[in-house]
């Protein structure tokens, strides 16, 4: 299984830290956020990981490189001048992806999550990990029922960014700028999708206030 590493967002909340610096490469814990991500998923095994490139982009392979110093390769999917959102950089980067189920993790998100979990999952469209709602996100996202994500219900959970995609779910998409939740929401209708809750560390690091927070606990 391969993975993805979205990283192309502007982060305009975490402005002005990422009017010179891409939010992928802001540090936290002594080191680039997104190295954290490359090292776990190295650690878990997995041994090509695709990574987008879209605000001041340019800067990644020059800091991060080919992956050789994890003992992984990494491809480089350029969005540049104007990122894809979810959607359409996954829908991009699916040449280097292949034809089975990969991995995908937001970048700027925080976590302890066994990433090896997930190399395990048998995915026909889609497997989200689910986390219980943030201060920022109280209402959450979509239910988890008997291990079938929904789009209605109590009790919602909020996505956590981690899910498992089967490039089908892409079928019929045309190249340009969308997001992947509507392609979900399609088939949570068909009762589709599979799901999990996580209840470990998990940090949306999406303003300087979270920002500063996990620093300060690291």
């Amino acid at each position: 299984m391969r993975a993805m590493i979205l990283a192309a967002g502007r982060g305009e909340r975490l402005r002005p830290l990422t009017d010179t610096t891409p939010k992928p490469l802001i540090e936290v814990g002594g080191k680039p956020l997104i190295e954290h991500h490359i090292q776990a998923l190295a650690a878990a095994g997995f041994r090509e990981i695709v990574i987008n490139q879209g605000h001041l982009g340019d800067q990644l392979p020059r800091i991060i490189g080919d992956g050789c110093r994890w003992n992984i390769s990494i491809h480089w999917s350029d969005e540049q001048p104007e990122a894809l959102e979810t959607g359409g950089g996954i829908y991009k980067a699916l040449p280097l992806l292949g034809s089975t189920p990969f991995l995908v993790v937001n970048g700027d998100v925080w976590t302890d999550y066994p990433f090896t979990r997930l190399r395990a999952i048998k995915c026909s469209w889609a497997h989200l990990v689910l986390v219980p709602n943030p201060p920022q996100h109280p209402v959450g996202d979509f239910c988890l029922q008997h291990g079938r994500i929904r789009n209605e219900g109590e009790s919602k959970l909020t996505f956590s960014g981690i899910g498992v995609y089967h490039p089908r779910l892409f079928d019929g998409c045309a190249a340009g700028k969308f997001s992947v939740v509507p392609l979900l929401r399609a088939v949570m209708e068909k009762q589709l999708v599979t799901g999990e809750q996580y209840t470990g560390i998990w940090e949306d690091i999406g303003t300087l206030e979270r920002l500063y927070s996990i620093r300060q606990q690291l």
